[in-house]
Formats: structure tokens, sequence, C-alpha cells
């Protein structure tokens, strides 16, 4: 089977099809024309770009040029999971990084050096990608439930309050929170789990057969890649809301609602 290159001319021809939900845009009266043209604009750069970045990586392979990466592509995830929601609290970056490079790259770690088995662990045909797949939906996770658990505090605050004042603990105020914050970060994750292969063929498996590869060894690799996601976004999820609890009740067992604030 040989590879098809694709040249400009193939690009541009997709590229029209975006017009298809500009013209829906206009006779719907949607006024999403600007961001639909701003984020068509953005796809095309933004991969070009970090395709000429993944080339020269590729071409320098080593473990000072690699890791650096691997560190700004997870920063940014992190930044990027706490500009969501209404409402913020003082620290959710720094919890959202935290939460997202901690269950990442922990997961990440295993997938390399222990499933896939990769030497050198910084090959970044395997190692960024895969990190990148990780962070990808660990992002949504983290979002989510830092999201819900704010939300949760805010709607329920009399009966967290009324908890309190009748002598309970913390944690068995925010709890209920806590467990529905969790459940709604994991949800996407069980989503595609329950569809993969059935309603759609991920981006990896897809990739690797237009590239020639096995349908059966594509296959494998990808259900790898979802169960190292899984576990990613579960442990990103619980760990973002943990943070979230502390950053919201003290070691006194008072509820501070005054630190969930609205954005801007």
């Amino acid at each position: 089977m040989n590879y098809q290159s694709l040249s400009n001319l193939d690009i541009a021809i997709a590229a029209a099809l975006i017009f298809i939900n500009g013209a829906l845009s206009v006779c719907l009266k949607l006024g999403l024309g600007r961001q639909l043209l701003i984020a068509a604009l953005r796809t095309v750069v933004q991969l070009l770009a970090i395709g000429y970045v993944l080339s020269w990586i590729f071409a320098n392979a080593q473990w000072y040029v690699v890791l650096p990466v691997m560190c700004l592509m997870t920063l940014i995830a992190g930044l990027s999971a706490a500009g969501r929601g209404k409402r913020t609290y003082a620290g959710q970056r720094l919890d959202s990084i935290v939460s997202i490079w901690v269950s990442s790259w922990l997961v990440a770690a295993v997938g390399l050096f222990a499933v896939i088995r990769i030497h050198p662990w910084y090959e970044p045909q395997y190692a960024i990608p895969i990190l990148g797949m990780i962070l990808g939906n660990t992002l949504t996770g983290v979002s989510l439930g830092i999201e819900r658990m704010i939300h949760e505090l805010t709607a329920g605050r009399g009966q967290v309050e009324m908890t309190l004042a009748l002598g309970g603990t913390r944690w068995e105020a925010a709890q209920l929170a806590a467990r529905q914050a969790v459940r709604a970060g994991m949800i996407p994750t069980l989503n595609q789990m329950s569809v993969v292969g059935l309603v759609s063929l991920p981006g990896m498996m897809t990739g690797q057969v237009l590239a020639g590869e096995s349908p059966l060894q594509a296959v494998r690799y990808q259900i790898i890649i979802m169960f190292l996601i899984a576990a990613a976004s579960g442990l990103g999820t619980v760990v973002a809301v943990l943070l979230t609890y502390r950053r919201v009740f003290s070691p006194q067992h008072r509820f501070l609602a005054w630190r969930l604030q609205r954005r801007g």
C-alpha cells in the first residue's frame, strides 16, 4: 500500500468546504462568520507551524530538545484548562497545571516505559504524540471537573454551610460536590470509549492505517492509547477536584465561599 502525499491544492479544496459552515451561519443568522474564519486560519497556521517544529525535532532527536517541548505542551494544556468556566479562584491555574502534569506524565511514563517500551524513551515519534493525546483528553477532564466542583459548591452553598454548622467536617460538606465533579470530568472519556470503533475511528488508528500499517496492529496501539487516556483523565480529574477542595475549605472546616469569584 502506497502512502498518498497531499499537495497545497488538495488542502485548498478541503478548506473550501468551510464555506458550507459560513453559508449556514448567514442563512440562519448565527453570526459565526468571523469566528469561523478565525478558527480556520488558526487551524492552518497552528498545524503548519507544529509540522515544521516537529520536522526539526525529529531531525534533532535528543532529550534536551524533546523534553522542553513536552514541558511546554503540558504548561499550555494546564493554562487552557484553567481558562474555562464562569467562576474561578486564586490558584486555579496552578492547580490545573499540577493536576495535568502529575497525571499525564505518570501515565505517559507507564505507556512509554512499561507498555510500548521504546528506546530511548525520548524518541519523538512516540513520546510527543502519545503525551499530546493524553494531554488533550486530560485537559478536558480537569477543566470539567473544576468547573463542576465550583458550580456545585456555589449552587449548594446553603447545604454546605448547614452541614458545617451542624458539626460536619469539610469533607462531609464537600463530598457530594466532589463526586459530581469527578463524574463530570470522566464522562467524555467514557463516552468516547463506548463508541470507539463503532461510531468513530480515532485519529491515531486512522493515521496508521492511512500510512500503510496493518489494521490489527493499528488497533492494538489504539487500545493502549484509549486506556492511557482513560487513566490520565480520571487521575487528573480527581487530583484537580481535591486541589480545588483544599482551596475553598480551610483546615478549620470553614467554607471559604468568598474565594469563588466570577471571571472578569
